[in-house]
């Protein structure tokens, strides 16, 4: 029997799911106080077991919990680092046409990775009800680093912002060591930064808050670098460069050109999910960039922002496309971002959200089995 290749597959997901009613309903119970920790829990497990089931029997290789313990796909995780508060305060995230609650990272102690994380639990509960792979799903160390305010770093503690990046690459190694021992073997870091440097609108921003433009491409690179240096060779480490995706909204535009070159070639990731489902992403010309024989690119190529499927011609087209720039081995397929990088989720159904990953698993058998 041929053995499974690793991840990321030819047909793959970035992660998260739209929640059912029932989830929905028990964190709205459980924010009033009508229900404890351990009813919330309890229903949750349930919805992921029947989330699991559902990504098992459509095809999918790789399984995730569909972030359905969380609120935000990236201030839970940090919430749970030592040294993180999560506070009131302006975002800096600017949807088209939608208003996300105001909640902002605040450093106000030494960053570290603790050994009781509560996400730990999570993949443990997932890779015990799975016999696929095991996702997970966490925020990349950029993420925290970029939308924080001049203020928001204790000077006693770090003299500026950027000195606290040995500690977060620190707090980072654990977080791979500590999901390693639960088991993982597959873990994506979702990034959104990357994305806003290709944007002059973000990077306008980015110099108002005091950064350092000019130089934070290679710091983000050491950063991701030193986080996961110390990843073991059975282990994957994909990035998924994020876009903004909040109720089918957005906040960035502009191709990869400006990051391609630091991103694919100097990052030591496995592989990338890039999104490629509206013109805002530009061309394909970037992957050049991609090492040869190296690493995959996941082309995000069905959207998650409505329910309206593409054609498989349209699908097949682009992804011929982007062999021009990239060898076909080295390119996969999946959705452009998860279906609920928030709670609220994206404005399709769940039958939709369905017909969609049968779609990437069924355009991406015809073109590499083929």
């Amino acid at each position: 029997m041929t053995p499974t290749p690793p991840p990321p597959f030819r047909a793959d997901a970035v992660g998260s799911y739209l929640r059912p009613e029932t989830v929905h309903t028990a964190r709205a119970e459980h924010a009033a106080g009508t229900i404890d920790d351990r009813a919330l829990a309890s229903i949750e497990d349930r919805a992921i077991l029947d989330l699991i089931r559902q990504q098992e029997d459509v095809g999918l290789e790789a399984v995730t919990d569909g972030e359905f313990r969380r609120a935000y796909w990236h201030f839970d995780f940090f919430a749970g680092l030592d040294g993180v508060t999560l506070g009131e305060g302006a975002t800096g995230m600017d949807f088209q046409g939608q208003a996300i609650r105001p909640l902002a990272v605040e450093v106000t102690g030494r960053l570290g990775f603790p050994s009781d994380h509560p996400m730990l639990a999570h993949f443990a509960f997932l890779k015990a009800n799975t016999d696929r792979v095991a996702k997970m799903t966490i925020p990349s160390p950029t993420v925290l680093h970029f939308r924080l305010a001049e203020d928001a770093v204790p000077a006693d503690l770090y003299p500026d912002r950027d000195s606290l990046f040995d500690d977060l690459a620190a707090a980072y190694r654990s977080a791979v060591a500590s999901f390693y021992a639960a088991g993982c073997r597959y873990l994506q870091f979702d990034d959104t930064a990357w994305a806003y440097l290709c944007s002059e609108t973000e990077l306008e921003k980015a110099r108002a808050r005091g950064m350092d433009t000019d130089t934070i491409q290679d710091a983000y690179v050491k950063l991701i670098n030193d986080s996961i240096r110390d990843k073991p060779s059975d282990m994957v480490i994909t990035t998924h460069v994020c876009r903004g995706n909040f109720r089918s909204s957005w906040i960035a535009s502009g191709g990869y050109e400006p990051i391609a070159e630091n991103l694919l070639a100097a990052c030591d990731y496995d592989g990338y999910f890039l999104e490629y489902d509206s013109e805002r992403a530009g061309g394909f010309e970037p992957l050049r960039f991609l090492p040869k024989g190296q690493k995959i690119v996941v082309l995000g190529l069905i959207t998650t922002k409505s329910g309206t499927l593409e054609t498989e011609s349209s699908v097949a087209g682009r992804i011929a496309e982007a062999a021009e720039y990239a060898s076909l081995d080295q390119l996969a397929l999946s959705p452009q971002c998860g279906f609920a990088s928030t709670e609220e989720g994206n404005l399709l159904t769940e039958d939709e959200q369905w017909a969609k990953i049968r779609e990437v698993i069924q355009i991406a058998g015809n073109i590499w089995e083929r």
